[in-house]
């Protein structure tokens, strides 16, 4: 199974332990990951149209290098293509048209054969420093509502595409004391807006690898652990509550 990601840094932090997860449940998942910090849709959309060589590509077992779009879409035969907002536009409609679908046309044209699904981003921590997160009241809940309203807008749009709902995900087990960070709990943010190394993106991945192959996480045995970091390797209680938390929003989208 190969998925390409049109995206940025909220990506990356999705395809990080995709492969691995997929993995220890007895799954081949190559990811490729086209990567502009902070890039929007209109961003992407001009690069494609101009074919610029703009991007860190990434791909399971291969070294990154600089490439375009097209270049990525006709590299392989891609089972599913991504696309998704930048983090800041998340929550404004009025910035993903007409790109969206600009690109959406431009991806069939290049990997016709490949299901494009919408990946949907999470909301910021709620005590993020981003400079956008003001435009969202410095609310959480109200980033995350305007959020998830937008990307089914997304979908519906590109004619029904599913959603990888990571923004979802991200709340579920935000509801959960143990990720209830303005209670407590841990943040699964890094900086009150990227995924965690670990837990964050462990979340993230579980959640692509159920959308992408219908399996089931819960009781995944992969481990996400850093070699640097090992105070961030997360606990079986914290592993089972990112399973699960990963599980409901994939079967509420369903």
């Amino acid at each position: 199974m190969k998925v390409l990601a049109i995206g940025n840094s909220f990506s990356d932090d999705a395809r990080t332990f995709v492969h691995q997860i997929a993995a220890a449940s007895g799954l081949e998942v190559v990811i490729g990951n086209l990567y502009i910090g902070g890039c929007s849709l209109e961003r992407h959309w001009e690069n494609a149209r101009e074919d610029a060589r703009a991007y860190d590509y990434s791909k399971t077992g291969c070294e990154n290098r600089p490439a375009s779009i097209r270049e990525a879409l006709e590299e392989e035969n891609w089972d599913f293509v991504t696309m998704q907002q930048a983090s800041h536009f998340s929550g404004r409609y009025e910035t993903y048209q007409p790109y969206l679908n600009e690109l959406s046309a431009y991806v069939r044209r290049y990997a016709p054969r490949a299901e494009q699904l919408i990946h949907e981003t999470w909301a910021y921590e709620t005590d993020s420093t981003h400079p956008a997160f003001p435009d969202y009241g410095c609310d959480q809940r109200r980033m995350y509502a305007l959020l998830r309203e937008a990307y089914e807008r997304a979908a519906r749009d590109i004619g029904g595409a599913r959603v990888i709902p990571s923004g979802d995900a991200f709340q579920i087990a935000r509801g959960n004391p143990l990720f209830d960070y303005a209670h407590g709990g841990q943040s699964l943010n890094r900086d009150g807006f990227h995924a965690s190394l670990t837990k964050g993106r462990y979340l993230l991945g579980c959640v692509w690898v159920e959308t992408l192959t219908g399996a089931s996480m819960v009781g995944n045995p992969f481990v996400p652990s850093l070699p640097e970091r090992p105070d961030l390797t997360p606990t079986a209680e914290e592993l089972a509550v990112l399973q699960a938390a990963a599980h409901e929003a994939v079967v509420r989208r369903a």
